[in-house]
């Protein structure tokens, strides 16, 4: 569909409604039951982040292993979307998210009753496995339930259930491993009732009505048209995850090694604080209504990688706290931009398998620097680390937002 501004300055092909594809496609019920769905298993997919140090002290492996069993996440996701976006625009949404809300509940259990590091990574690959399947159809059951049809506000919403998600994550895990009992297993039992509301939510889904289009593995397509669009897209999201992959899987380690910080609560809300700040300057930007332009995300980024490794040279904590909100802002907004980009450009009938495409790029931002950091910390020490990546992903946020100053803007969300 030909996309013409309006007199709003927004694209009518984003806000007319979209036509639903199955049954019960509208409605604030089967809205509702996406956006939480896809808050919960990214809630849990971070609920291991403060925790990493105590299972380093209690199964004795070194740093670099905290970060593989950190990067294994990802190395499961990839190659899963690369699968999933396909099949859930041929089989219908439910079908794949409730084989994934299942695995969820299995890493969940293996990291309640984890004895040593080959757990942790099994609960990983299977964390991995569970988002890859159900990201890219969660978002499209988003934006085809949306009650008034726009797409903008459903790509706000999932940028916000993913953001918000991953920041409460570590926040709450730290909170009970610090002060409540049983400090490494019922974070995970927490997790698993979620699930299980999840899993009854999953009835609120739309089903497939109608022809669907065949099932075959294949990579994912993209309009040509759209490519130089997609790609700088991917581009924003890979550089804005990979500094969330280095706050979620190092903060911790560097509050304690260079901080000289140990309580667990303080790893996890200076991990979370990032993602929680993303998600507030999401909800500010879609409650007025303003265009999240992603230069401006990524200069933040840029200054939010200068204040942690400030952080890191003055050890103060403060420094530390002020990295998290305002990196955390500008990847909420760098993230948000890039997602509604990405819907905007993908054509309905395969719009599960373009957002996988997505998440793919931004997944592999989740999981290639931050092993070059752990490895890189094994050879320098953890602060020359960060100060490299800090310095490597700066420029490329620089080069990045250069390029997207020439796009065109994102479409703003409808204040709600």
């Amino acid at each position: 569909m030909t996309s013409r501004p309006t007199e709003t300055g927004r694209s009518e092909a984003l806000t007319a409604p979209v036509r639903g594809r199955g049954s019960g496609a509208r409605g604030a019920l089967p809205f509702a039951a996406a956006a939480y769905i896809l808050f919960v298993l990214t809630v849990g997919t971070n609920m291991p982040t403060p925790l990493y140090a105590r299972y380093q002290a209690e199964f004795g492996f070194t740093p670099i292993v905290v970060t593989l069993v950190f990067a294994v996440y990802a190395g499961t996701l990839v190659p899963t979307l690369l699968m999933s976006g396909a099949l859930a625009d041929s089989i219908g949404h439910r079908r794949v998210v409730v084989p994934a809300i299942a695995l969820a509940g299995v890493a969940a259990a293996l990291f309640a009753a984890a004895d040593g590091v080959g757990s942790l990574f099994a609960a990983r690959a299977l964390q991995g496995i569970s988002v890859g399947a159900a990201s890219s159809a969660l978002t499209a059951a988003l934006v085809e339930t949306e009650p008034s049809g726009n797409r903008t506000r459903a790509s706000s919403l999932a940028s916000a259930m993913v953001t918000g998600g991953g920041g409460l994550g570590p926040v709450l895990a730290g909170l009970l491993a610090q002060y409540a009992p049983l400090p490494l297993r019922l974070t995970y039992l927490l997790e698993l009732g979620l699930l299980a509301l999840a899993m009854a939510a999953v009835t609120q889904l739309p089903t497939p009505t109608g022809p669907r289009p065949a099932w075959r593995p294949r990579r994912p397509s993209i309009p040509a048209a759209a490519r130089r669009q997609f790609a700088l897209a991917g581009a924003v999201s890979f550089l804005g995850w990979a500094v969330v992959a280095l706050f979620l899987a190092m903060v911790p380690s560097y509050t304690s090694v260079i901080l000289h910080r140990d309580n667990l609560l303080l790893s996890g809300t200076a991990a979370g604080m990032f993602l929680l700040f993303a998600a507030l300057a999401q909800y500010v930007l879609s409650r007025t209504g303003t265009v999240a332009r992603p230069a401006v995300g990524l200069l933040l980024l840029v200054a939010g990688l200068a204040l942690l490794a400030a952080a890191g040279a003055t050890r103060l904590t403060p420094l530390l706290l002020a990295a998290a909100v305002v990196g955390g802002a500008g990847q909420g907004i760098a993230f948000m931009a890039a997602l509604a980009r990405t819907n905007e450009l993908a054509p309905p009938e395969s719009r599960a398998e373009v957002l996988s495409a997505f998440y793919m790029i931004t997944y592999l931002g989740v999981g290639i620097p931050v092993i070059g950091v752990g490895f890189l910390a094994a050879e320098v020490g953890l602060f020359p680390a960060v100060v490299t990546f800090s310095a490597l992903t700066g420029v490329a946020c620089l080069t990045v937002a250069t390029a997207a100053r020439t796009q065109p803007d994102p479409p703003s969300p409808r204040p709600a």
